[in-house]
């Protein structure tokens, strides 16, 4: 972890500038999840990165712990939060790994461009499941490398090998959904924007 940790740490600042690839995308994700959200919801936000989807749902709900294992980008996500005068958003530094939330305490869970990078997303998986109260619902958007080119999925582990890149799991779409699935969730909305993008699905506890 300590090595993840220090990966993100290192590209926290150039991250936090760097513009939204497809805002198009990002701005339909945002407005499918208010869909589900309640003013009266706590969320949880795992892997928030310097904060933006968390301050932007933050009107739309009544508060919002967003973390993530980089100590440098929870700094950044702060200071945004304060310079936009957000105060329903607590952001902490805390790996997605052990989750230690009581049982059936959230309402909503988020983790956006997160499960992939995961040693064990079974695990996080099944203590999403554990925290949400029954009915509660999880958000993410995940890179299913495994259906994605060859060349993409030959280049992940020479990248990770170099130090170029995070720890990166290739799993499919279809594995992703197997996965959660056998965790107790039923997939109420999935979509993928075009190919090779990710896929953004919501869930729900049942």
């Amino acid at each position: 972890m300590d090595r993840e940790s220090r990966f993100w740490n290192k590209r926290a600042d150039k991250y936090s500038k760097r513009p939204i690839s497809d805002q198009a995308t990002y701005d339909k994700k945002l407005q499918i999840t208010r869909e589900y959200f309640r003013p009266d919801m706590e969320v949880l936000e795992l892997g928030c990165g310097t904060g933006s989807t968390a301050l932007a749902h933050a009107p739309y709900v009544k508060h919002i712990l967003a973390t993530d294992l980089s100590t440098r980008m929870i700094e950044i996500a702060r200071d945004k939060a304060k310079a936009a005068g957000i105060d329903n958003v607590t952001f902490e530094a805390a790996s997605a790994d052990g989750l230690d939330a009581p049982d059936d305490s959230i309402d909503a869970v988020m983790g956006h461009n997160l499960l992939h990078l995961l040693e064990d997303k079974e695990q996080v998986i099944a203590d999403v499941h554990r925290v949400l109260k029954t009915g509660g619902i999880f958000i993410t958007s995940t890179a299913c490398i495994g259906d994605m080119m060859f060349l993409f999925r030959l280049i992940v582990p020479v990248g990770r090998s170099l130090r170029l890149f995070p720890m990166v799991k290739v799993f499919t779409a279809a594995e992703l959904k197997e996965s959660l699935v056998n965790a107790g969730f039923a997939i109420e909305h999935e979509w993928q924007p075009k190919k090779n993008a990710a896929m953004f699905i919501i869930c729900r506890k049942r």
